[in-house]
């Protein structure tokens, strides 16, 4: 019993060192940012003039597999995994279409506190031809690895009112992520909360921490889950989630006042909160909700 615990506390330490061990770097490209975990290609963060908004692409786990997808013909909306809204004072700064309205980038710079992780410093502005900017935010984007060797995006967005902001009832909004095909609940992937509820006719406009989607990826299972700050603004909002790969916290679609829809005074902030952990395993393996619990603490 003795050689079992302590063969089990090597195994632990190692594998704590291993991923410790894991090196980040970042280069600029033009309008992207990619990253790089241990040698590996981990996502690229783009934010080029004539995109509709900055957002991740592609975002791999550590199988170096896709976790995410990036657009379609039905939803060409859809770009992996990004933040933005529609119906913000008539301007939509969420579907395609730059006349409609377009997150636009001023400035994008990385940091690196540490070899094992980096913050991307993103201020952007909302803007739409014909009128005036509503909203200007600025996100600070740290990545770095867990101790069993996820991967680990921390999003945090600062959104200043440039002016009274009305955001009518809209399920497009705030921070979502689009799942590769392979691990959707209609190819036979999981999404589940931390209530344990499954699915899109479960988890669909449930108030939850956090919700994990992951499906069979070779021998194992890979995915990717996204974690809400207890500190955010509407915490906890519920979920617009799809069993096709779809899954956003997204207050907006359930607003106090459904006629008045989310309002806004000039000069006020809005500070949110997001982790999206990538990883190996389902969610007991990957103990999303132990990952939660030290999340809730910073």
């Amino acid at each position: 019993m003795r050689h079992l615990i302590s063969s089990l506390l090597l195994i632990a330490l190692f594998s704590y060192q291993s991923a410790m061990a894991q090196k980040i770097s970042a280069q600029k490209i033009g309008d992207r940012i990619d990253v790089i975990i241990d040698g590996q290609f981990f996502t690229s963060y783009h934010f080029a003039k004539n995109e509709k908004y900055p957002f991740f692409f592609p975002v791999n786990g550590p199988s170096g597999s896709l976790v995410t997808s990036m657009r379609n013909g039905i939803y060409p909306h859809h770009s992996s995994l990004f933040f933005g809204c529609d119906k913000v004072n008539g301007g939509n700064y969420w579907q395609e279409g730059l006349d409609r309205g377009q997150i636009v980038s001023l400035r994008a710079e990385i940091e690196q506190s540490s070899e094992s992780e980096l913050t991307i410093l993103n201020e952007c502005i909302w803007t739409r031809p014909g009128a005036t900017a509503p909203i200007k935010d600025f996100r600070t984007i740290t990545i770095s690895t867990t101790p069993d060797g996820a991967y680990q995006i921390d999003f945090d967005v600062k959104m200043e009112m440039l002016e009274d902001v009305t955001i009518e009832k809209t399920n497009h909004s705030l921070f979502s992520a689009r799942l590769d095909q392979d691990l959707n609940v209609l190819n036979g992937g999981t999404m589940i909360n931390a209530e344990g509820d499954r699915g899109e006719e479960e988890t669909f406009g449930k108030p939850s921490s956090w919700i994990d989607f992951y499906g069979n990826r070779g021998k194992g299972k890979e995915g990717l889950a996204v974690l809400q700050h207890p500190s955010n603004d509407w915490y906890p909002s519920p979920w617009f989630t799809r069993d096709y790969g779809f899954i956003s916290p997204t207050p907006m679609y359930w607003p106090e006042d459904e006629q008045k829809g989310t309002q806004l005074k000039k000069g006020e902030s809005i500070q949110l909160k997001y982790r999206v952990i990538v990883h190996q395993g389902d969610h007991l393996e990957a103990d999303i909700a132990g990952k939660f619990d030290t999340y809730s603490k910073d």
